[in-house]
């Protein structure tokens, strides 16, 4: 979610205006113009229309079949980002802080055409892959997911591997897959729009906020409902919506981490249960959890003991 969006959990863009440069190609948000379609934004933003599954993804907009984009409606845009590697870190280290496991340090390094087993450069400045995740529905299978987001149904073992899936697990309705994606790249355009939506996010009026805080307020009721009632791919879809919708509270960052903390581990998505549960505790005073009120599974993820 970055990144997030279901962009791995509602990662959303968290840019100063200082380090906005001319290679850093953070996760954006996109505001919808009139007839605008997924497919132009691809081509705009990132060369070809093929990414426009990318952007699906990342909004939950391929949830139950799909729905379209509206005017005016923000929309969560992958994009690598970068980072300059300090003395000591090593590509295992930097694959489990940028992308949750250690285990993925060979796609880090394959990333950036270097080999896992050799330690990068210190000063070199790397870059991150965007990482989306997708919601598998009823009968859909890996290849057929490799296909959408690769355009080729043979590299369905990377998917396979960058999840910790084996080759012949089933994939079930509701399972979340995580597709990194290494060839993802922003056009002169799409940095340009990028370095714009950063100044933008600094400089929102505080009656946007506002707008946004309100709305949220009439947003929680129903994802809460959803989650109480087992509706957990919709749960999903309105959590990651409302995370990018603006500049919320921390009550209301909190409330909706929270939720999908319990839906993650409902789906047994761990991973991302653990950065939910992540975010939840930078946005409340006290992070511990209740063993008379909390799951086991929850408070394993979350860390507690």
């Amino acid at each position: 979610m970055k990144q997030k969006a279901l962009l791995l959990g509602g990662f959303g863009l968290a840019v100063g205006l200082s380090v906005v440069t001319a290679s850093d190609a953070s996760a954006f948000t996109h505001i919808v113009t009139p007839r605008e379609t997924l497919a132009q934004i691809a081509i705009r933003v990132y060369g070809t229309p093929r990414f426009e599954t990318a952007i699906a993804s990342a909004n939950a907009l391929d949830v139950h079949g799909g729905s379209a984009i509206v005017a005016g409606q923000p929309l969560e845009i992958p994009a690598p980002s970068h980072h300059r590697v300090s003395e000591g870190e090593t590509w295992p280290e930097l694959a489990r802080i940028y992308l949750g496991d250690a285990r993925r340090a060979d796609v880090l390094a394959r990333a950036n055409g270097a080999v896992s087993w050799v330690a990068p450069a210190i000063g070199q400045e790397i870059e991150i892959p965007a990482v989306v995740g997708y919601i598998a529905g009823e009968g859909e299978t890996m290849p057929q997911l490799s296909q959408r987001h690769f355009g080729d149904i043979n590299r369905s073992w990377e998917l396979d591997a960058y999840n910790n899936r084996k080759g012949d697990q089933k994939l079930l309705r509701g399972d979340i897959v995580l597709v990194p994606l290494l060839d993802l790249s922003l056009t002169a355009e799409g940095k340009s729009e990028a370095r714009a939506a950063a100044v933008r996010t600094l400089t929102e009026s505080g009656g946007q906020s506002y707008e946004a805080q309100r709305k949220a307020e009439a947003d929680l009721p129903p994802l809460l409902a959803d989650v109480r009632a087992g509706r957990y791919i919709d749960a999903v879809a309105k959590g990651n919506r409302l995370l990018g919708s603006g500049d919320l509270t921390k009550p209301q960052l909190a409330t909706i981490h929270r939720a999908l903390v319990e839906v993650y581990v409902a789906l047994e998505a761990t991973g991302l249960a653990a950065g939910a549960c992540d975010a939840w505790k930078a946005n409340v005073t006290d992070p511990r959890l209740d063993p008379r009120t909390t799951s086991p599974k929850i408070r394993a993820v979350c860390g507690a003991h």
